[in-house]
């Protein structure tokens, strides 16, 4: 497994090592990204890193401004790694409105990220920021 930069909740880092290889990396770049993006706005603060459903999550705790975003890998869809939201917002249909050419949606919970292509940084950086800060965004 590839170092991150930030270190990681061990029970996530379980699951992520569980991953096949590809898989693995591909998750440790994408939960990089999901801090990087919470450190980058300060209205977002600290995040709760730990698993719901046995999938790495993370929670805005002590700010409450966002709902939680999971990340998985599943092995019926093995190319990919799918990032969940609460399917009771209206985010990735937000999402699929601003990004339909450049994401694969599914629903209104998961926006599935093809393991064998760069990680979209720029487009996820917009889309985890709107998930982490979905309770002010709302209103």
């Amino acid at each position: 497994m590839t170092a991150s930069l930030n270190p990681i909740a061990t029970p996530v880092a379980n699951v992520i090592k569980s991953y096949p290889e590809p898989a693995q990396n591909y998750a440790i770049n994408l939960r990089d990204l999901i801090l990087k993006t919470a450190q980058n706005d300060e209205r977002i603060g600290p995040l709760t890193e730990t698993l719901k459903w046995r999938e790495p999550s993370y929670l805005t705790e002590r700010s409450k401004s966002g709902t939680t975003l999971r990340f998985d890998w599943k092995a019926k869809n093995p190319d990919y790694i799918g990032m969940f939201v609460n399917c009771q917002t209206t985010l990735i249909h937000s999402f699929q409105d601003l990004f339909r050419d450049e994401l694969k949606f599914e629903g209104s919970r998961a926006i599935w990220l093809d393991i064998n292509q760069p990680l979209p940084k720029d487009i996820l950086a917009i889309c985890i920021g709107k998930i982490l800060t979905y309770h002010l965004d709302k209103g």
